[in-house]
């Protein structure tokens, strides 16, 4: 029985496909299937239904299936750890959603390429539930998302509470008010990122509790074209303080919401069973130092301007 052997074993059961397996591990469909087929005579049992184009696990299948994962994720973490030694280089893979990459993790990872140049940083930008796919699969030593995160595999650590601000273009008739509230946004015309976003999930959940229902006009795929939206005049929307730029301040004006104002909680999650290694703990805690430093300075919580 070899590793590779599990490994084919296992994207297929999770993909219930042979085809998509053979795609997640990267060699063709042909070989993988005569893989299955060695290891199915080795442990002297059927470990799928043919059904199609589905693979359905056999009672076997399920059976052998947690054992398979639990001798993968041992040999994982026993050559991470072996792999960790401290005169090496410390090479990590980091994950955030799109509206905290470029904003908190990008400056950060640039700053310790300089002063840390043995934090060997690789950094994937997605969508949350594909973050959290990754710490849970390995794939991912660490990831930044909004919460809520809901997996008993993954440890939760609070990292930062930020202010979500509305944005409007300069020249807005309300980039002049000092006080705004829901009831002002009934007639305006709102810019939306995308269902599968986070942080659309958590502006549609404060107006709900708010009973307001906002007009959506546009859906963008990323935070530079709803800003560029917003700034033509096509209209408003709400974006974590993080995503507002110096260079912001010639084309839009951000304001808080009075009343009841809209939050969101970023986290970093981690798988609580794998290995850490010192790479990870070390980013981390560079991280928490960077995050105290910016509310410190008021990068990360000041006042809207």
């Amino acid at each position: 029985m070899e590793l590779h052997q599990l490994r084919y074993f296992v994207a297929v059961a999770e993909t219930e496909n042979f085809t998509r397996g053979a795609a997640r591990v990267h060699v063709s469909q042909p070989s993988l299937s005569q893989q299955i087929m060695k290891l199915e005579s080795e442990v002297g049992h059927k470990l799928f239904h043919r059904l199609g184009r589905k693979a359905v696990l056999t009672e076997a299948g399920v059976a052998f299936l947690e054992r398979a994962r639990r001798i993968l994720f041992e040999v994982e973490n026993a050559a991470k750890e072996l792999g960790d030694h401290p005169s090496l280089g410390r090479r990590i893979t980091v994950g955030a959603v799109q509206t905290v990459m470029p904003y908190l993790l990008t400056p950060l990872i640039a700053t310790l390429r300089e002063t840390h140049p043995n934090l060997l940083i690789n950094a994937q930008e997605d969508f949350r539930a594909n973050l959290v796919r990754g710490v849970v699969e390995g794939d991912l030593d660490l990831a930044i998302v909004p919460t809520p995160v809901k997996d008993p595999r993954i440890s939760v650590e609070p990292l930062l509470t930020e202010p979500l601000l509305l944005v409007v273009g300069k020249r807005h008739p309300i980039a002049s008010r000092s006080e705004i509230s829901i009831s002002d946004l009934a007639e305006e015309t709102f810019i939306s990122l995308g269902d599968s976003s986070a942080l659309a999930a958590q502006v549609r959940t404060f107006f709900g509790d708010q009973k307001f229902q906002p007009r959506i006009g546009f859906r963008c795929a990323q935070v530079a074209t709803l800003k560029l939206f917003v700034s033509m005049g096509l209209g408003i929307s709400l974006l974590p303080q993080l995503a507002r730029l110096p260079d912001d301040r010639d084309s839009l004006t951000y304001l808080r919401i009075t009343g009841s104002e809209p939050t969101r909680d970023l986290v970093v999650i981690r798988h609580l069973q794998r290995y850490q290694s010192r790479g990870a703990e070390q980013f981390l805690t560079l991280l928490r130092q960077h995050i105290r430093a910016g509310e410190a300075s008021g990068a990360v919580t000041g006042a809207p301007t």
